[in-house]
């Protein structure tokens, strides 16, 4: 069988002696120097080992002063399900029981804003078409634990009550039940996840460390036509939350 790679061993000796409390809470560890010696490899090996459990919550790592153990966080769970969706009666929001879901959050919206060819291209519109743009920051219990941008064409929502998400009679309702409220029914949500690392702006907003593990998930929703009707990019912190997709399964 293949060897794990060396720094995926040193990390596991790592977690190890951390997890025996041979450093307290808080407590440096050895230089990544003195490590490389201590393990016989090279800083290369000892930086991508501490790397991978600064990932995994175990360390952190402060400029200019070395790394140190860290306290443990409660990884709450996020899940995306629209079998529990429709069960719970609401087609685009989280199971309102789930721990740690987002209880409030800020959004700021722009309408008339161009479409980058990106965006224009989830939306099946062309670059440059006017568009509503909100961000969004939801918290829970206080704590900064997503972010998203979303995009709406106009052509969709122009001269109608809902054409700002957060505004109108049916502020806050989310994206089905304003569409459903003018005529366009939504049938699919489509999620493409991916890893990525916080950026500068997105560290400073979700209190984390720039370059710390996200997941990012980029969401396009389509009515019974196959248009897209809402896109959007949710940025969501890997060490406070972990996100799991549960599907339903069809009845004969």
């Amino acid at each position: 069988m293949p060897r794990a790679a060396p720094y995926l061993a040193v990390a596991d000796m790592l977690r190890a002696r951390i997890l025996g409390k041979e450093w307290a809470i808080g407590e440096r560890l050895p230089s990544r120097a003195r490590l490389a010696v201590e393990y016989g490899v090279g800083r290369n090996v000892v930086h991508r080992a501490v790397d991978r459990l600064i990932v995994d919550g175990l360390l952190e790592g402060r400029a200019g002063s070395g790394t140190y153990v860290r306290m443990p966080r409660e990884r709450l769970r996020l899940v995306r399900s629209r079998h529990r969706e429709r069960r719970e009666g609401s087609p685009l929001r989280p199971d309102s029981r789930e721990r740690g879901r987002a209880d409030a959050w800020d959004a700021h919206s722009q309408a008339r804003v161009p479409a980058p060819e990106a965006i224009a291209e989830r939306l099946a519109i062309s670059p440059g078409d006017l568009c509503v743009r909100t961000h969004y920051e939801f918290l829970a219990d206080g704590q900064p634990v997503q972010l998203s941008e979303s995009w709406e064409p106009m052509a969709v929502t122009d001269g109608t009550p809902v054409v700002l998400p957060e505004m109108g009679p049916l502020a806050g309702k989310g994206v089905a039940e304003r569409m459903r409220s003018i005529g366009v029914v939504i049938s699919t949500v489509a999620e493409v996840p991916r890893p990525a690392r916080a950026t500068q702006a997105q560290a400073n907003l979700l209190g984390i460390g720039v370059g710390d593990l996200v997941l990012q998930i980029e969401r396009t929703i389509f009515d019974t036509d196959g248009r897209p009707v809402e896109t959007a990019d949710m940025v969501i912190p890997d060490a406070r939350r972990e996100v799991v997709y549960e599907f339903g399964v069809d009845r004969p």
